[in-house]
């Protein structure tokens, strides 16, 4: 099987789209460019009419993608950093997420919105915050995290074809990360956890970057001697319960980790239902890492040190503690 890399995934996955169904078109800021490389290259086969660059107003482009999911068309809307995701939560909130419920089904709103998220290349608190919690609350929205390119590829183009808003978000470090894609057309149901690696003395439950942590934590404890079970949601809205459940049962032993929030964020959800539905199997406390409580660092110095609370260091001191 070819390696590409989680970027080329990604604009495979929209061209293929794009080829299949005219009604699917690009939409955000400079996307006939691609500022991550994404959508770079799209104008050349698809024309300006597909692929629209729009003004910097998140609101409106994001309000104008909404419209036409409604409309019957299949927008992918980029939001180029999370973090101006808040400037379209209207749009996103109240009107995509509850368009079918108060319609009564009538109309519906299958617009993807694909927005990159994480720290870790120094652009500070505004470019670098990781929301993807938020949206588990809200009932209508569907919410993917993929770590690997085949699963973006095969996340995407089930988004894509959903008839829900999704929200597709994307770790800009895993850009350039290479990996096996099949050329064959495939798609990846949401809801379904992929198992990294099996294991039988801990859990881990990791998403989008944080899953290379804990697949290298898991490398390194191996020579150790203590066997980890590495599971990546893929999405969490919704989420693969049974699998993480199931695992938890063989190990006894849980920790979560994600580089967004520790505070609020989806390890809090995961480690609530499984103290619901598993708490009889657990062998020792539910171990949470997350980001600390404040602002990404702009500083590169104090930035190593906020991710230092969800790193490859931690997942091993946590699984040490518990294991």
């Amino acid at each position: 099987m070819r390696n590409i890399s989680f970027r080329d995934s990604l604009r495979e996955a929209i061209q293929e789209e794009m080829r299949r169904d005219k009604n699917v078109f690009v939409m955000g800021e400079d996307v006939a460019y691609g500022v991550f490389g994404v959508t770079r290259g799209l104008i050349e086969e698809f024309g300006e009419a597909r692929v629209r660059n729009t003004p910097i107003s998140e609101s409106g482009f994001v309000g104008a993608g909404v419209g036409a999911a409604m409309m019957g068309m299949k927008p992918i809307v980029e939001v180029m950093f999370m973090d101006w995701i808040t400037l379209a939560i209207d749009q996103i909130v109240n009107a995509a997420a509850k368009i079918r419920y108060v319609s009564a089904g009538k109309l519906t709103a299958p617009v993807v919105i694909r927005t990159a998220a994480g720290a870790g290349i120094h652009l500070g608190p505004h470019h670098s915050q990781s929301f993807e919690s938020w949206f588990i609350h809200v009932p209508g929205i569907k919410v993917a995290l993929p770590s690997t390119p085949y699963d973006a590829k095969g996340l995407l183009k089930t988004a894509i074809r959903s008839e829900d808003p999704v929200l597709f978000v994307e770790h800009k470090l895993l850009y350039d990360v290479s990996g096996p894609v099949p050329e064959e057309e495939y798609t990846i149901p949401f809801g379904k956890a992929d198992v990294k690696k099996e294991g039988n003395d801990v859990t881990v439950v990791a998403t989008l970057l944080t899953v290379h942590k804990a697949l290298s934590a898991a490398r390194k404890l191996e020579k150790q001697g203590i066997d980890v079970e590495v599971i990546d949601p893929r999405t969490i809205q919704p989420i693969d319960k049974e699998t993480i459940i199931e695992s938890v049962k063989k190990t006894g032993r849980l920790v979560i980790a994600h580089e967004a929030q520790k505070t609020g964020g989806v390890g809090a959800e995961i480690a609530s239902f499984v103290a619901e539905e598993a708490i009889d199997y657990l062998q020792a406390p539910i171990k949470r890492l997350g980001a600390p409580d404040v602002p990404t660092p702009f500083s590169m110095p104090l930035e190593k040190f906020w991710l230092s609370y969800s790193d490859e260091s931690a997942i091993i001191n946590a699984i040490k503690e518990i294991a």
